[in-house]
């Protein structure tokens, strides 16, 4: 029997969240190069399911995707079946649950557990190690990468009718705290008294119930600005066509977010967060704009409202350095290579 790969994800295909989208490239991916895998869901499938199933599933290694939620369950999984753990350390991981008094001691025992941690950028790995320094041979920095390919249309004019001139922004992300939906009502609601041809366009599901019950708040008496809810993921190339700026305000990133990646791979202008994460793939005014303060992303959300050339000046540096620095193939490569150093793992 062909050696196999387990992996483990609190969300998948069909959802829509970054950490879904990340897995369904990455198992696409693997398996384009001759890996037998499954994933599991453990949004969908209870912890006592999918023991079962790994354990008829009989992998090779196990994969686990999150290491606060998915982690312990992928820890128990590899040590009754005596085969190596690989994790790959999320943003909220690395920012936020590795430091937290509550949720600490379960990643720091997962990562421990494991025979090699993955991230998205050498920053986290540089986290991770000043944290854990027993640790630092066990981390390996694989890169993501950008798949975006043409699929579904996305209705722009049956879901938000607006004018031929117009500058649209759009925010694709999920409505949690951590994305900072709120941050740039304000700011660009001054910039649509000096240019009434701005909008913005929230596009992501509410994942936060507190947050989007804010945002829709907040968004009523702006017309300009709407909340469309969730876009499938085979609809995002066709969003992010319409777009003329994509804004990220995120509080924290996991090295680099899956919807910079794939707005610059669009060859979009991207307004983002002067933050670790974001810094990794926006280049002030060079692959892109970074802001610090609510008058900075004002100050450049007039620039790129303003400037067509501009515009389309950062999208074409910003579509070269995805395609020169973050391919599919490399990503690949960078798993592949990580699977043949623990187990048999056949592969193309």
């Amino acid at each position: 029997m062909r050696p196999r790969v387990a992996l483990l994800a609190p969300f998948a295909f069909p959802s829509v969240r970054g950490n879904a989208v990340t897995v369904a490239r990455i198992a696409r991916g693997l398996r384009e190069r001759g890996v037998d895998l499954r994933v599991w869901d453990l949004s969908l499938t209870p912890e006592g399911a999918i023991e079962a199933e790994v354990d008829a599933y009989r992998p090779a290694l196990v994969h686990a995707f999150h290491a606060f939620r998915v982690g312990p369950l992928a820890l128990r999984l590899a040590r009754l079946a005596e085969i190596p753990l690989v994790v790959t350390i999320t943003g909220t991981d690395a920012n936020h649950d590795l430091f937290d008094p509550e949720r600490a001691s379960t990643v720091r025992r997962v990562l421990e557990g494991a025979a090699r941690i993955t991230v998205f950028h050498a920053s986290m790995a540089e986290r991770i190690g000043a944290a854990l320094p027993d640790l630092r041979g066990r981390l390996t920095t694989v890169a993501q990468a950008a798949r975006l390919e043409v699929g579904e249309s996305f209705d722009l004019q049956a879901r938000w009718p607006l004018p031929a001139e117009r500058v649209l922004f759009v925010f694709p992300a999920g409505i949690r705290m951590v994305k900072n939906p709120m941050l740039p009502l304000r700011p660009l609601e001054r910039l649509v008294t000096r240019h009434p041809e701005v909008r913005l366009l929230y596009a992501g599901p509410v994942l936060d119930r507190d947050e989007g019950e804010a945002l829709l708040r907040a968004l009523e008496g702006r017309p300009w600005a709407r909340h469309v809810g969730a876009v499938p993921h085979a609809q995002m190339a066709s969003l992010l066509s319409l777009s003329d700026v994509v804004l990220n305000c995120s509080i924290s990133e996991g090295g680099m977010a899956n919807s910079v990646l794939e707005s610059l791979s669009m060859g979009r202008a991207v307004l983002a967060s002067d933050i670790e994460g974001n810094r990794s793939l926006v280049e002030h005014e060079v692959t892109g704009l970074r802001f610090r303060d609510e008058a900075e992303l004002e100050a450049c959300a007039e620039r790129l409202a303003r400037s067509a050339e501009l515009r389309a000046r950062l999208g074409g540096a910003g579509r070269e350095l995805v395609e020169r620095l973050y391919p599919p193939a490399g990503e690949i490569d960078g798993y592949l290579g990580v699977y043949r150093g623990l187990a048999a793992v056949p592969c193309a």
